[in-house]
């Protein structure tokens, strides 16, 4: 499976300039396939929790988006039961002008601001929008159960 310049430029970058809280280290045997690490967000539910994530580069990229999903559990309203992430830039908002590590970015910044209004777990987005104390205690429970073990 060839990969393209800009896979091996956008690689370089990220172990070269990781960004804080965000690490991307390519599969020695495919340079498609990353496994993603990212800091729960300071000031957060998920703060202190270390989340691994999976990140795939589909053989369109960049004109598609990558394929990530979380590995931890997460009790999060964008993010389902497998770990799916409903993220606009991950749809319909996509542009080959973004990177790996723009999306990264972008969910960690997802994970600081949960949208209970598109919602990929409606269970979470439903308690979200009725207690988001309760729910942000859920999500900080769970934080201390999968992520920082």
């Amino acid at each position: 499976m060839a990969v393209s310049s800009r896979i091996q430029k956008e690689t370089q970058r990220m172990l070269q300039k990781p960004d804080p809280g965000i690490s991307a280290t390519p599969h020695e045997d495919n340079l498609r396939y990353f496994n993603v690490i990212i800091a729960g967000p300071q000031d957060s539910a998920y703060d202190g929790g270390v989340y691994k994530l999976e990140l795939f580069l589909p053989e369109e990229y960049p004109m598609t988006p990558p394929k990530v999903r979380f590995l931890t559990k997460i009790y999060h309203p964008n993010v389902d039961r497998l770990g799916r992430i409903c993220l606009d830039i991950l749809k319909d908002k996509w542009s080959p002008a973004l990177q790996i590590r723009t999306v990264l970015i972008s969910i960690q910044a997802l994970m600081s601001a949960p949208n209970p209004d598109d919602p990929l777990n409606n269970e979470a987005a439903e308690h979200w929008k009725r207690n988001e104390k309760e729910a942000l205690d859920m999500a900080k429970s769970w934080n201390r159960q999968y992520a920082m073990n």
